[in-house]
C-alpha cells in the first residue's frame, strides 16, 4: 500500500465539510462491505492501526469497526477517487460487517457474478488454514499429510469421475463431480504453493496470445 501522508493533503476535506465518504470493499470477494465517513484524523488512525477507523456523524466521535462486536476490518489497501473527495477502502473483516449480523450492511446475498467465483478464494484460504492448524476430523488436513503422490492421486480420479459423469448422470450428480475435483486441484496447488490466481493469471496470458494471431 503506498497511500501516504502526503496523500492525506491532497484530499478535499473541504466539499464535505471535513468529511468523506469511504467504501469499504473485501479483498478477497470483491463485495461492497459498508459505507462509512472519514474525517483527517479518521484516515490517520486507520493508517497507524492497520484497522478501519471511521467517523461517527450520529456519535460525533472517531469509532472503529467493530470496537464493540470485534468483527474489525484489517486494512488492506487506500485509494482516492478521480475527484479526490471519496476513499475505497479495501479490507479482510475478520466476522459479520452488519449489526445485523450479516457479511455485509446490503445483505449476504452475492450480487454480482464475481462475488459467486470468489468463493473459490474463500475456500483456498480455509484450505490453507486447516493444512495448518490440522484440526480433528479434517479431511483436508488427512490429504495434505499423505503426501503429493496421494493428492495428485486424488486429482486424477476427481477428473475421470467427471468425465464418466458428464456422459452418464444427471446434472446434480455431475455438478457434484465438479466440485469435489475444483477442491481436490486447490489443495493441490497450495501443496505446491502455488494459487488459484497463478493459473488464472497463466490463463489470461495465453488468451492474450492467442488473440494476437
Amino acid at each position: 500500500m503506498n497511500f501516504s501522508e502526503a496523500d492525506i493533503g491532497r484530499i478535499d476535506w473541504q466539499k464535505g465539510d471535513g468529511l468523506v465518504p469511504a467504501v469499504a470493499q473485501h479483498q478477497i470477494t470483491g463485495s461492497v462491505l459498508m459505507l462509512g465517513y472519514m474525517n483527517r484524523e479518521a484516515l490517520q488512525q486507520t493508517l497507524q492501526r492497520g484497522r478501519v477507523v471511521f467517523y461517527s456523524r450520529a456519535r460525533q466521535r472517531l469509532w472503529e469497526k467493530g470496537e464493540q462486536s470485534g468483527n474489525l476490518l484489517k486494512l488492506i489497501d487506500l485509494r482516492m477517487d478521480c475527484d479526490v473527495d471519496a476513499l475505497l477502502v479495501t479490507a479482510i473483516p475478520t466476522g459479520p460487517v452488519c449489526h445485523t449480523g450479516t457479511a455485509t450492511c446490503f445483505g449476504d446475498t452475492a450480487v454480482t457474478d464475481a462475488q459467486r467465483l470468489a468463493f473459490l478464494l474463500e475456500l483456498e484460504q480455509i484450505i490453507g488454514d486447516r493444512i495448518a492448524d490440522k484440526p480433528d476430523g479434517s479431511y483436508t488436513a488427512r490429504l495434505y499429510e499423505q503426501g503429493m503422490r496421494r493428492m495428485a492421486q486424488k486429482v486424477g480420479e476427481e477428473g475421470l469421475e467427471v468425465a464418466l459423469a458428464a456422459l452418464s448422470e444427471p446434472d446434480d450428480p455431475f455438478l457434484g463431480e465438479c466440485s469435489d475435483l475444483l477442491y481436490h486441484l486447490l489443495v493441490l496447488l497450495r501443496a505446491r504453493s502455488l494459487r488459484l490466481d497463478t493459473v488464472i493469471e497463466e490463463m489470461r496470458h495465453r488468451h492474450a496470445d492467442r488473440s494476437r494471431r
